[in-house]
């Protein structure tokens, strides 16, 4: 039985995206050279992902010449925003109050970046009064 889809990006997959997102597009081979690898990856399997990265709905692609030139369909903003939906709802039930408390119970806070947090908190707050 073939193996189902990742609905999120795989490692490899990501790192495709990053080139993408960087570059705004680009061939396989200028992925490729921008692909920081030990031991470089085979054009192939870069080709291979990038054909899953358009199943997926990620990027397409145009012909220019022979060439094919992708470019990306899903802003980075979105497809953060979507991965942490889908680990949000896979691993905390939905709950980002859990996810959070994991993060803070995991590795600690320091002073700077609770600072950092208390003024979202505290926009956040602003922002809902605002609107009643």
């Amino acid at each position: 039985m073939p193996r189902r889809p990742s609905e999120t990006l795989t490692d490899a997959e990501l790192r495709i995206m990053n080139v993408l997102w960087l570059k705004g597009s680009g061939t396989v081979q200028s992925i490729l050279d921008l692909l920081a690898e030990t031991p470089p990856l085979a054009y192939n399997s870069v080709l291979t992902t990038i054909r899953i990265l358009e199943r997926k709905g990620y990027v397409e692609h145009v012909k220019d010449g022979r060439a094919h030139v992708y470019a990306p369909l899903v802003g980075k903003r979105e497809a953060t925003r979507s991965e942490i939906r889908h680990l949000v709802g896979r691993f905390f039930k939905n709950s980002h109050e859990q996810l959070v408390l994991n993060i803070l119970e995991e590795r600690g806070i320091d002073a700077g970046e609770l600072d950092r947090l208390r003024e979202i908190l505290d926009r956040g707050e602003d922002e809902r009064s605002d609107t009643k």
